[in-house]
């Protein structure tokens, strides 16, 4: 009995073990970047791990920006980013890289205000606020896109990323089409200078703080919010609609895009789609041309093309919209260089 039972103990101790042994003699990928597509990268890759035994997906998300040094550094083998690179970046960018969409989500505003779980936005109420020219809740512009809210005298505390962030890159790229004084002013950045507010670092960061300011006003990934139990905001989009984020708003965004150019930058903020919402954006994947090996090229290879069929089935469930089946081909035909 004495010798079951260790026999016992070795078997469990192998089955702890063994996702470390099979890293050991497979394949670890290490990611940084965005924390916009984190709730679905971590369901993505954590789902990988398990269906791929040998190969083990390690993805931290510490910013758009962060991503995009490390691995212009050759510090990770992926990176995330919900800012497309610039010509500088991938100019002065030590490691070559891929850039291709992984998927499309939704910014969107979120509120403290007691009483009230929806309010409308307009675009420029919102360019407003974040300059520092409404200041106040009962202020008549937010009254006049909510007639009857019986909202209070009370201070906006502005929220925004302290990091450089690819979910400002968003929100500020939304801004500087719809405000010209935005565009004349901050502009769009992961990293603009904010006239008014206070910073939290990461999505996270931003909902916990609109969640515990009364008063309080922000921007984050739609699945935040929902997971948050936030306030969210109804903004009116380039039709002059009224539109919530949603997995088909967002999805009627990405519609009229047209021809997705070959390095697959370009932005869809403020589509003119009738049911669009206004918003929304694609999120990309950095990944190295040349990786430090042939195995962990032909990992990172099988990892996008995962993403790209098998992953893109599952991100309505966490309030993504899938890429277009045209963007989906097109991502498969570039990836096939990577090696």
């Amino acid at each position: 009995m004495k010798r079951i039972g260790q026999v016992k103990q070795i078997a469990v101790a192998l089955i702890i073990l063994f996702p470390a042994l099979a890293c050991a003699h497979g394949q670890k990928l290490t990611g940084a970047g965005a924390t916009f597509p984190y709730p679905i990268y971590s369901k993505w890759f954590n789902e990988y791990t398990r269906s791929h035994p040998g190969v083990l997906v390690n993805y931290q998300p510490i910013g758009s920006g962060g991503g995009i040094r490390q691995v212009s550094a050759g510090l990770v083998d992926f990176a995330a980013s919900d800012e497309p690179l610039t010509d500088y970046q991938m100019a002065s960018s030590r490691i070559k890289v891929l850039q291709v969409p992984a998927v499309l989500g939704a910014v969107v505003p979120v509120f403290h205000v007691a009483g009230f779980s929806k309010l409308r936005f307009s675009p420029e109420v919102l360019s407003g606020i974040y300059l520092g020219k409404i200041r106040k809740w009962n202020d008549q512009r937010i009254l006049e896109d909510n007639p009857g809210a019986a909202l209070p005298d009370q201070n906006i505390v502005v929220v925004y990323r302290s990091d450089a962030s690819g979910t400002s890159f968003i929100f500020t790229d939304y801004l500087t089409k719809v405000s010209k004084d935005w565009a004349k002013g901050p502009g769009r950045s992961t990293s603009p200078a904010w006239p008014r507010g206070v910073g939290a670092r990461a999505n996270q960061g931003v909902a916990s703080m609109v969640r515990e300011i009364p008063g309080a006003i922000g921007y984050v990934e739609l699945a935040y919010a929902i997971q948050g139990k936030l306030s969210t905001a109804t903004v009116r989009n380039a039709a002059g609609r009224w539109i919530d984020a949603s997995v088909q708003s967002v999805t009627e965004a990405a519609a009229g895009i047209g021809e997705i150019p070959a390095d697959f930058r370009i932005s869809i903020t403020d589509a003119g789609g009738e049911d669009a919402y206004p918003i929304s954006s694609f999120t990309w994947l950095l990944v190295p041309l040349r990786a430090t090996d042939a195995a962990k090229g032909r990992a990172l290879h099988d990892l996008v093309a995962w993403m790209m069929t098998t992953g893109q089935t599952e991100v309505e469930g966490l309030f993504y919209a899938p890429l277009p089946n045209s963007v989906v081909q097109k991502v498969l035909g570039a990836i096939s260089s990577l090696r």
